[in-house]
Parts: C-alpha cells; sequence; structure tokens
C-alpha cells in the first residue's frame, strides 16, 4: 500500500517529505497530527529524526514502517508498523498514535 494515498484515502492531509525536507516540514511550525517514516533513511536514522520531532514538536507521535522483522537499531517505545500492511493494521496504529499523543 502506498501510505501517502492511503492516509489521503482516510481524510488526511498528506505532506510528503525526503529525510532532509522532513525536518524542514517540522521545524515549520505546520500543524502535525502525526509522523510516519520508514525505518530506513538516507542521511539521517529514524532514532534522530523520532528525537528531532520530540524536540520540536512535543506531542507528535511518529510512527516507524519497516519491512525489516527485527527491531535492531529503534527506539523501543518507537510505534512501529511492519511492511506489508493493509489498511486496516495502519488505520490501527494511527488510533494506537492517538492513545499515545500528549495533550
Amino acid at each position: 500500500m502506498a501510505v501517502g494515498k492511503g492516509l489521503g484515502e482516510l481524510g488526511y492531509e498528506v505532506v510528503e517529505a525526503s529525510s532532509a525536507e522532513a525536518l524542514g516540514v517540522v521545524r515549520n511550525g505546520l500543524p502535525l497530527e502525526f509522523v510516519i517514516t520508514d525505518h530506513l533513511m538516507p542521511e539521517m536514522t529514524v532514532s534522530d529524526l523520532a528525537c528531532t520531532v520530540r524536540q520540536l514538536r512535543p506531542g507528535v507521535p511518529v510512527l516507524t514502517i519497516s519491512g525489516y522483522a527485527e527491531s535492531e537499531g529503534l527506539e523501543p517505545d518507537l510505534p512501529r508498523l511492519k511492511k506489508p500492511f493493509r489498511k486496516d493494521e495502519l488505520v490501527a496504529s494511527l488510533a494506537a498514535l492517538g492513545d499515545r499523543a500528549v495533550s
């Protein structure tokens, strides 16, 4: 499933960005409900991105999507959705993010 397309079908406004662009999106103050990122990114690790999101945008949860069975290199408290996944699994992961978000 193409994540951006699936999120759009669920009614979310999607901003797609490369890893370097993602930091700009986080820094520019655009309202964000959550950040979804692939486990493997050029230029930075998913843990680095999650740390930056937590520092700059407290309360904005981060979901990592990964095709790898092991979670090596991921923070243990970082939510993860394994590829391949169905739309209902994405919906469940997003609902769980909402439960983790800080008001």
